[in-house]
């Protein structure tokens, strides 16, 4: 097989495949095979009809479109590894040349195919970046508000004879109305003043509302058929309840932790507050150096590939392809793919690899996250074509977190911060590489870091064949 890669535009590509005769041969065998099945001629066999006869039966040009059909997405996937083009979704595939479907046996099939392919990315030299975050203080307030949280979920609601005030807890009934019409009620729900979670209007309404009196307001509809519209809200205090706290004593921290003082839950509250602002610091120092990235390197975007992510999301939506929002998501769809191709190229530059168990424990993680059974999720996602995707995703996460090791990140004090607790480190990968290459056990990325968003790629093992879906073979009559 003979294969040209042809660059039409940065982002597109076209392929030009010449496929021998013999290269053929057992594709046009086996199309002899599947329609002598399929046909009945007396005095053969079904599946013994000799290819002559199926030439004068059915013509050869049947049998060739046949073949050719059936090999043309194996023929793709080989020229694109071959030609080592990075191709994104499906590619336009276009026959022009089958082999002699009169006269002699032989001649040759031909086809090109073109498809968006991964713009090139020039990566800068991480090692010259540097990096600002926070410095880390834990304060003595810091460590009141994290005890008061953990003493508000030891608290007890307890009525009271007075006007509700913020923070209260109310049991209230609501009423709205439209004009004369009631367009929506509620009784006895239960309501934080202060949280903001219900009507824009209601805090302001209940606060000094006493338990038995009403008040009114105007407020706009968030939800149900009528969301958008004015309505005249009526709103009834039940009954007015304040949270009582425990006392932040030793008997407190007996019953909270498994400390015995209120001093040791104290230092240890410290040490909680102190690595969580650790951890703000990974992410805000991966954010910093994305960003960063994102300003400096610069490289066209697939258009086609942008248009189909706009497609499916207005799909996923149930609006029609022209619907003006496509044009609103457009900045985030151009963004999160940029996005997307940068973290691929660092993770090829890296040679990041997503060990089995660490591909797991993502679905497992993630199955929690959607409330659902982990292996429904898992059956599910790999019925679906998902898993590549996850793996793809997995991928760019650790890519982010290698090239963090490689810049230079300080605090407002001009120290370096260590981040190998939360970005790992490369002898940690090293370990994971080889336990992986141990056990023979490594989820695939490279599939899906070539997609665009969608899991789209063209090499993937579901859109390899999509040029199968692509204009069938010429009958040539």
């Amino acid at each position: 097989m003979k294969s040209a890669v042809e660059t039409l535009e940065p982002t597109r590509a076209k392929l030009t495949v010449e496929v021998s005769y013999e290269e053929l041969k057992p594709s046009i065998d086996h199309a002899y095979s599947h329609i002598g099945e399929q046909v009945n001629v007396p005095g053969f066999r079904k599946g013994k009809v000799p290819a002559r006869i199926i030439d004068q039966r059915v013509g050869r040009a049947a049998v060739i479109e046949h073949a050719v059909n059936d090999a043309l997405p194996g023929l793709y996937r080989d020229a694109v590894a071959e030609t080592g083009i990075k191709p994104l979704g499906q590619p336009e595939v276009e026959v022009t040349e089958v082999p002699n479907v009169t006269g002699p046996v032989g001649g040759q099939l031909t086809f090109t195919a073109e498809v968006d392919v991964r713009p090139e990315v020039t990566l800068p030299d991480l090692s010259t970046y540097e990096l600002t975050v926070d410095t880390v203080e834990v304060t003595d307030e810091d460590v009141e508000q994290r005890l008061e949280s953990l003493r508000e979920r030891f608290g007890t609601l307890v009525g009271v004879d007075r006007a509700a005030a913020e923070d209260d807890f109310v049991s209230i009934d609501l009423s709205a109305t439209v004009g004369e019409e009631e367009v929506d009620s509620v009784t006895g729900t239960s309501y934080q003043v202060g949280s903001g979670t219900m009507l824009e209007g209601l805090d302001d309404a209940i606060t000094g509302l006493s338990a038995g009196e009403t008040a009114t307001f105007t407020s706009t509809l968030v939800g149900g058929e009528r969301a958008g519209e004015e309505a005249t809200v009526t709103v009834t205090v039940n009954s007015v309840k304040e949270r009582e706290l425990p006392a932040a004593d030793d008997e407190f921290a007996e019953l909270a932790s498994e400390f015995d003082t209120i001093e040791e839950l104290r230092s240890d509250l410290r040490e909680q507050i102190a690595k969580d602002k650790n951890a703000n610091r990974a992410v805000a120092a991966r954010d910093l150096l994305l960003e960063r990235l994102r300003e400096e390197i610069d490289f066209p975007l697939p258009k086609n590939a942008v248009d189909a992510e706009i497609k499916a999301h207005l799909q996923a939506e149930g609006k029609a392809e022209d619907d003006p929002h496509g044009e609103e998501v457009r900045e985030d769809t151009e963004k999160a793919m940029r996005d997307q191709f940068i973290l691929d190229e660092l993770a090829e530059s890296f040679g990041v690899q997503v060990a089995q168990n660490e591909l797991l424990e993502f679905l497992l993680s993630t199955s929690r996250q959607y409330g659902m059974d982990p292996n429904e999720f898992i059956q599910s996602a790999s019925q679906a074509g998902q898993i590549p995707v996850f793996a793809g995703e997995l991928a760019r996460n650790k890519a982010l977190a290698v090239a963090l090791r490689k810049v230079t990140v300080l605090d407002g004090a001009g120290e370096a911060v260590d981040l190998s607790e939360f970005i790992g480190s490369d002898e940690d990968d090293v370990v994971v590489s080889a336990e992986s290459a141990d056990s023979g056990e490594s989820a695939d990325s490279g599939e899906s870091a070539e997609s665009a968003d969608s899991g789209d790629s063209a090499d993937s093992a579901d859109s390899a064949d999509s040029a199968e879906s692509a204009e069938s073979a010429p009958s040539a009559d």
